[in-house]
This record gives structure tokens, C-alpha cells and sequence, in this order.
């Protein structure tokens, strides 16, 4: 247990060291196992990109007007950045709870504000290097392309704070690996599927449209599909805004629930 006078008290200015010193720890937790950080998911997206866009590709003339192959990495990108940001999210919360080790935290002079920052950096890290991989690996069967290098950034980066924030909560909630992984088999996986990974909305039976237009995966996906190769299915701005909104929702909901304490001090 710790004491309520543990935390943060308001001030002035940030605490670039202590900042520092937990994107240093994480850093440095991340590395010690860079096998399952970066190259599982560059095989895994290597894998699917062979699979469904080589070998099944190869048998698709165009979808949208661009290569088969051409058209589902910006898919496959995606779904390994939400995994890899929701991983490293989760194990990150999760392990400062079940090793004790997040009262050092809780005692240290950080806000709130920081220790959520902290906790995203290397996330948002992580997600960039596994998207860097991917786009290597893509350029090696020649179907990586950039229409906007800035769009696609925003959509990285935004994408892997919405599933760091998410991995923050489910990280404070669970107690076993079982709820840990929960979100992420019942909800993360099959939404980012039916998310436009491998086909268009019009390719969907009109019945199951709404399924499309009513998942944030689609948005995610469509944006970052239009910032490496400028196919669109829905409007900009709209998929950015809900992005956003988004951020600032769960962004809220972490920092309310760091101030309770939940997860944290129980």
C-alpha cells in the first residue's frame, strides 16, 4: 500500500529528468527482448504481406485501382502498429503492478500528466520502429509508396497513443494475463479484420456497409491507406476528427483514473 502524500503534488514546469528516466526504463525493457518487441511482428507481417498479397494478390488484377499488394500493406501496417502499441502498453502497466515497482513511480515528483506521457513515448517508439520495418519489408516486394509522409506520421502516431491509452486502462484493470488479453481477442482483433484490411466497403454485401462505416478501425486504416497511396473511401476530415476525439477521450479517462488511483494504490 501507499500512502495518499505520494501523490503529485501541483507545480510549475516539467520534470524533464523524471520524464526522462522512464522513457530511459522502458527503453531499456523493451530492448532486453527485441525479439518479441520487433522481429515477431515484422514476421508475422511479412507473413500476410507474402500470403494475401503476393500469392493471393498475384491472382487480383487491381482494387481501386492499385496493385493488390499495394493496397493491403497499408491494412497489415496498421494492424501491427494497434498490436504493437496495445502491447507494449498493457505488459508496461501490467508488470509495474504485478512486480511492485510502480510505487517508485507513484513517489516520485511526476504529474499525472507525465507519467501518462512517460508510459506513451515508448509506445508511440515502438509502434514507429515496427511501421518502419514494415515499409522495408514492403519495399522489398516493391509495393511501399508514400502520397504524404506527414499524413502518414499523424495516423502512426495518433493510432498507437489511442491503443497505448487503451492498453493504460485494461493495464490498471486486469489481475491474471487471461484479462489482459481480453480486449484484444474479442474486440481489437476482429474489428481491425472487418476494418478494410484486405477488401474495400464496396466489396462488402450492402447489409454489412454499416459494419464498416460504424468501426474506428476503418477510419484508421482508410487514413493510413490514403497517406501512402491516396485511395480514399471516406472523408478525411471526419476519420481525423474522430481521431482525435478519441486521444482527448481516453487521454481524460487515463488521467482520471491515474488520479483516483485505480489499479494503482488498491
Amino acid at each position: 500500500m501507499t500512502n495518499d502524500n505520494s501523490a503529485p503534488l501541483p507545480r510549475l514546469g516539467i520534470n524533464w529528468i523524471g520524464l526522462y528516466t522512464i522513457i530511459r526504463r522502458e527503453y531499456s525493457r523493451v530492448m532486453r527482448v527485441p525479439i518479441q518487441a520487433f522481429l515477431a511482428p515484422w514476421i508475422s507481417a511479412l507473413l500476410f504481406i507474402f500470403v494475401f498479397g503476393y500469392v493471393v494478390g498475384g491472382r487480383i488484377s487491381t482494387i481501386g485501382g492499385h496493385r493488390y499488394i499495394e493496397f493491403v500493406l497499408p491494412g497489415i501496417l496498421m494492424m501491427s502498429v494497434v498490436n504493437a502499441a496495445f502491447l507494449q502498453s498493457t505488459s508496461q502497466i501490467y508488470f509495474q503492478r504485478f512486480l511492485r515497482y510502480i510505487e517508485e513511480t507513484l513517489v516520485a515528483p511526476l504529474s499525472y500528466v507525465e507519467m501518462i506521457i512517460g508510459s506513451l513515448a515508448m509506445t508511440v517508439f515502438r509502434s514507429i520502429v515496427t511501421a518502419v520495418g514494415i515499409l522495408a519489408i514492403g519495399a522489398a516486394f516493391g509495393a511501399t509508396s508514400m502520397s504524404g509522409i506527414l499524413e502518414f506520421l499523424f495516423w502512426v502516431t495518433s493510432v498507437s497513443i489511442i491503443f497505448g491509452l487503451l492498453g493504460i486502462i485494461v493495464g490498471l484493470w486486469a489481475n491474471n494475463f487471461e484479462q489482459l488479453t481480453m480486449l484484444n481477442v474479442f474486440f481489437i482483433a476482429p474489428l481491425t479484420f472487418v476494418g478494410g484490411v484486405f477488401n474495400t466497403v464496396q466489396m462488402l454485401p450492402e447489409w454489412l456497409r454499416w459494419i464498416a462505416w460504424g468501426n474506428p478501425f476503418f477510419y484508421f486504416i482508410n487514413g493510413l491507406r490514403h497517406s501512402m497511396i491516396g485511395f480514399n473511401e471516406a472523408p478525411e476530415p471526419l476519420g481525423a476528427l474522430l481521431t482525435l476525439a478519441m486521444v482527448a477521450i481516453l487521454g481524460v479517462v487515463v488521467w482520471r483514473l491515474f488520479e483516483r488511483g485505480y489499479g494503482l494504490r488498491e
